[in-house]
């Protein structure tokens, strides 16, 4: 039995999880695929495959031996690159997972860019707010925000974030504008729960250089970013939102900064891979390149949209509704007056990069 090819096409099913779509993606008959795998099961003496009508799964065995694979293959890929001039033409699959408003409001405007960096890329781009499973799930790298304890992942700073706490002109008339941190207890807040958990994340402000949390009621909790954003447009309590999502409706006046003398902190964004990935030159290549996407824009790299170079920032004018450079011809007239919000802060780490935080 071909070792090296066994190992490929085991990395390719759980990627796939589906032996005909290994099969088809290999170019090889389903039960060679088949035969393949039971061979390697054989050969090692453990099962690496649950195996049902409808999905397959990684053993405890099978999750060990996934990782020791893509390792290998990955040095392998890394060693040919190096002396391949052709390698500098990446290929491949490249599954990322990204929390959904990061992803629909930065990554996919993008995308046309990084396709025409690296055109023989396939990626499949995960959305959502939900921890991952980056062995069960085959996933190579993910985007998440706050503080990182997993030591197992290998993680690049990329960003921050910046939150904003504020309220819908409805419920700014019903119940008024919170004037202290201690008359937040009189006011209600739309809640923002951890999926692995169940738990409201906490709301935290710096007062005095020192971060103070305040109970909050509420009514309402949920636990996707855009739901959450959703909720506050609609009136249902005080939100607090990352700055970039909240811009164009601060602008629009649909939302009312709250509380501006007391900011938040800031949040690290990351990217985050296994350590079997660390040599992978896709991955290295979408890890550079989103971190060039962040830099070039202030709401993402822990300045503000009152910085100069937001007049630049395709996310920051795409929110607006400004042409951006990309769609303005070299003789195009440029805005007029560069758009300034009413308030501007950093972010601290509350509701939504709470639970954009990855599985830790």
């Amino acid at each position: 039995m071909d070792r090296f090819q066994a190992m490929q096409v085991f990395v390719r099913v759980v990627d796939a999880n589906s032996f005909t779509r290994a099969a088809d993606s290999l170019s090889l008959p389903r039960t060679t695929v088949t035969t393949i795998i039971q061979n390697l099961e054989r050969l090692l003496g453990v099962r690496l495959l649950n195996r049902t009508t409808r999905r397959i799964g990684l053993t405890p065995d099978g999750a060990g031996y996934y990782q020791h694979c893509v390792r290998i293959l990955a040095d392998v890929e890394e060693t040919e690159a190096c002396f391949q001039e052709a390698a500098l033409r990446l290929k491949g699959r490249l599954r990322i997972d990204v929390p959904t408003c990061i992803g629909r409001l930065i990554l996919i405007p993008s995308l046309c860019d990084f396709h025409d960096k690296y055109p023989d890329v396939e990626l499949v781009l995960g959305l959502g707010d939900r921890p991952v499973d980056m062995v069960q799930e085959a996933v190579d790298c993910v985007i998440r925000a706050g503080d990182l304890e997993d030591s197992s992942l290998v993680a690049r700073r990329i960003g921050t974030l910046q939150t904003v706490t504020c309220a819908s002109p409805t419920y700014v008339a019903r119940h008024g504008m919170p004037q202290t941190i201690e008359s937040l207890r009189d006011h209600h807040a739309v809640h923002y729960f951890m999926s692995r958990t169940g738990r409201n994340c906490a709301w935290d402000f710096k007062v005095d250089g020192k971060h103070q949390e305040v109970d909050m009621k509420g009514t309402v909790a949920v636990n996707e970013a855009g739901a959450y954003l959703d909720c506050g447009l609609k009136g249902f309590g005080l939100i607090q939102v990352a700055r970039y999502m909240a811009l164009p409706h601060l602008q629009s006046g649909e939302l009312i900064e709250n509380l501006p003398q007391w900011k938040p902190s800031s949040t690290p964004i990351s990217v985050l891979y296994p350590q079997s990935r660390q040599l992978s030159p896709k991955v290295r290549a979408f890890t550079d390149w989103v971190a060039e996407l962040f830099a070039g824009c202030p709401l993402l790299s822990g300045r503000d949209e009152t910085d100069p170079a937001a007049a630049s920032c395709g996310v920051y004018q795409r929110q607006l509704g400004m042409p951006s450079a990309m769609t303005m011809g070299a003789s195009a007239a440029q805005p007029q007056a560069e758009p300034v919000m009413a308030q501007t802060q950093p972010r601290r780490r509350s509701p939504r990069e709470e639970a954009a935080e990855y599985a830790l």
